[in-house]
C-alpha cells in the first residue's frame, strides 16, 4: 500500500471511530447530488454498510424494515457513485454526495423529496453578497435536466435520441457544433455565434453526462489552473 493510501486509510479509520451511532447502532444519511446539490434521499447506515460504501465507492444502507443491508441500485441499476462523505458537528449524521446513475426514488422520480407543502408566504431567495453563482445557474439546471432525460428517456425528446444513439452520435454532434462555431466566428456574425456556442455547450453537457463526468469537476479543474502560479 502506498503512503498516500495508508494516510487515507488511517484518516478514514479515525473519522469512523469518532462517529456516534444511535442506540440501534445506526446513523442517518442524507444523500445529495454532487452536481446539482439536489437532496435525493434519506436512509440509515450501520457500521457494515458504511464500510461497504467506503470500499466499493457506491452507497450501501441498512434497511430497518427488512433488517438487512441493501446496495442502492443493486436491483434497479440506479446506483450512486460517491464523491464525498461528510459528518456533522455532533458526529451523528452523514451527508453523502453522489453522482447518481438513475432516479433515487423507487417511484421513478429523480428525488424522493418531490412532493411539496404549499406555504402562505415563502421567503424570497436572494443571492448572497458577492456571489456569482446565479450568473451560471442555468448550466446547473441544464445539467440536471439532461441527467433526468438520460434516466427517464421521455419519448420524442432530442436528448433521449442522443443517449439512445450512443457516444459516437454525441461526439459527432459535438464536432459539428464546434465546426459551426468556428465558421460563425470567422464570419464575424455574433448573433449566429451566440446560437452555435449555445448548441456546443449543450452537446458538451450531454457528452459529460454520458461519460458520468460532473460539470463540477470541470469547474474545479479550471479553478485549479487559475490558482496555479504562472511560469514565464
Amino acid at each position: 500500500m502506498s503512503e498516500d493510501k495508508k494516510d487515507i486509510a488511517q484518516r478514514q479509520q479515525e473519522a469512523v471511530e469518532g462517529i456516534r451511532w444511535n442506540e440501534a447502532g445506526l446513523l442517518p444519511a442524507v444523500v445529495q447530488d454532487a452536481r446539482t446539490l439536489e437532496v435525493l434521499m434519506f436512509a440509515y447506515m450501520n457500521p457494515e454498510s458504511l464500510e461497504r460504501s467506503l470500499t466499493s465507492g457506491q452507497t450501501w444502507f441498512w434497511s430497518r424494515s427488512r433488517s438487512e443491508l441493501w446496495h442502492k441500485g443493486g436491483t434497479s441499476g440506479n446506483t450512486q457513485a460517491i464523491t464525498s462523505i461528510h459528518y456533522d458537528c455532533d458526529s451523528d449524521t452523514l451527508l453523502v454526495k453522489v453522482v447518481p446513475e438513475g432516479p433515487a426514488c423507487h417511484t421513478g422520480e429523480n428525488s424522493c423529496f418531490y412532493r411539496e407543502i404549499p406555504l402562505d408566504a415563502p421567503a424570497a431567495v436572494t443571492e448572497a453578497p458577492g456571489a456569482d453563482s446565479g450568473r451560471f445557474a442555468v448550466l446547473g439546471e441544464l445539467e440536471r435536466v439532461i441527467a433526468e432525460r438520460e434516466a427517464n428517456r421521455p419519448e420524442g425528446a432530442y436528448t433521449t435520441y442522443l443517449f439512445d444513439k450512443g457516444v459516437d452520435k454525441i461526439l459527432k454532434k459535438v464536432g459539428e457544433e464546434a465546426s459551426e462555431t468556428i465558421i460563425a466566428a470567422k464570419n464575424k456574425d455574433n448573433a449566429e455565434l451566440r446560437l452555435e456556442v449555445s448548441d456546443l455547450i449543450y452537446h458538451l453537457l450531454v457528452l459529460l453526462q454520458e461519460r458520468k463526468l460532473p460539470l463540477d469537476e470541470i469547474l474545479d479543474e479550471l479553478s485549479a489552473r487559475h490558482e496555479r502560479p504562472r511560469r514565464d
